[in-house]
């Protein structure tokens, strides 16, 4: 069992909540062997144990990351719509990433709590003693004992994200002490690092669908070939979705908002898509994939901003030292539509403190 991590998980529900109880799913014989190898895995540990709970959720089998690997886990969305969320929040030349294994907090009340964590298998009823990833609010308690344990070196050299910790550093010797002091404190608060994920002394490093370098930040490659490979929406719900994810990486594309606007004007609400208005991806795309770079802002560093206005839309680009740091842009709004050109640049101007505004906060222009 993990040692105490004084953060206790609790699973509140909504008043009156009844219990609920799946079936277990329907597997091939391979894969009911895989979740016979992984409650066995889970009962060693001590993780798990046999359960007489009344609620039951079943068990699909999901592939591991950048392996031919599966892993057992637990369908809890019938539960989650019934629980309350929690309101815990969860330029370098040289970096490397930790991956931390599994160190989860206990559970609290065992007596309310680890009943609702009970799974159904062919080979019968367990539940949990520690906390499971699939639990809603699971990441943000694991983000508190994380947060808490790296605290003086946030944001000096270290970034950590769930069980992700990034270390950066501006030289190689100085690399050498940061790696030290955070496998020091993994040590003293007896964390471990999955050692097959970790990665040592790299130049660049993917990051939260980020590839980061002393070059500035770019898109995870494989963040473009999902929306290069995405299927031309048919309905305007499925626009939105897809807007949704491209406009994740709005402040890397100059003219976001002028180049997604065929594709915007199809989202409202109430119309549907016909046949001969279905547009294509390819503008949009091109955008993700040829200029998807930014450099890494220097607070200390002056910023110069750029605006321009049209018709199409206002849009701003924020630099540093002649390095573009973020691009921001947005259509027109109803009022905008009439305003004469002068009105227009100066909307324009307003841009960099709407998008990018974070970055400007007590800074220079």
């Amino acid at each position: 069992m993990p040692p105490d991590r004084e953060i206790e998980f609790v699973i509140e529900l909504l008043h009156s909540t009844a219990p609920i109880a799946k079936r277990p799913y329907r597997m091939a014989p391979v894969e009911q062997d895989e979740v016979k190898k992984n409650i066995d895995e889970l009962l060693a540990k001590g993780y798990i144990r046999p359960s007489s709970s009344p609620w039951a959720f079943p068990v699909p089998l999901v592939e591991k990351k950048d392996t031919n690997e599966k892993r057992m886990c637990v369908d809890y969305r019938a539960r989650m719509r019934l629980q309350l969320r929690t309101s815990i929040l969860s330029p370098v030349s040289m970096t490397c990433l930790i991956n931390s294994k599994v160190g989860l907090p206990s559970i609290e009340d065992p007596s309310l709590d680890i009943p609702k964590t009970a799974f159904t298998t062919k080979y019968g009823l367990y539940e949990y003693l520690v906390m499971s990833f699939g639990l809603t609010n699971a990441p943000a308690y694991f983000m508190h004992p994380m947060n808490r344990v790296f605290m003086d070196y946030l944001d000096k050299f270290i970034v950590v994200f769930i069980d992700g910790i990034l270390i950066y550093s501006k030289s190689e010797e100085e690399h050498e002490v940061h790696l030290r002091l955070v496998l020091q404190r993994l040590r003293e608060h007896k964390l471990y690092a999955k050692l097959k994920k970790c990665e040592f002394w790299i130049d660049e490093v993917p990051f939260l669908g980020h590839i980061i370098s002393k070059g500035g930040i770019a898109v995870d490659p494989h963040k473009i070939s999902a929306i290069t490979n995405w299927e031309v929406p048919q309905t305007p719900k499925e626009v939105r979705v897809f807007l949704g994810l491209a406009g994740y990486y709005r402040r890397f594309i100059e003219n976001f908002s002028k180049t997604a606007k065929p594709m915007t004007s199809l989202a409202q609400e109430g119309r549907g898509i016909q046949v001969d208005e279905q547009i294509d991806k390819p503008p949009l795309m091109k955008e993700v994939d040829d200029r998807a770079r930014i450099d890494t802002t220097r607070p200390t560093k002056k910023f110069t901003v750029y605006c321009d206005a049209s018709g199409d839309g206002l849009g701003c680009v924020l630099m540093q030292e002649g390095k573009v740091v973020a691009y921001g842009s947005r259509q027109l709004r109803k009022h905008e539509v009439n305003y004469p050109t002068h009105d227009l640049e100066l909307a324009a101007s307003g841009i960099c403190f709407e998008d990018p505004a974070t970055l400007l906060v007590w800074t220079t222009l």
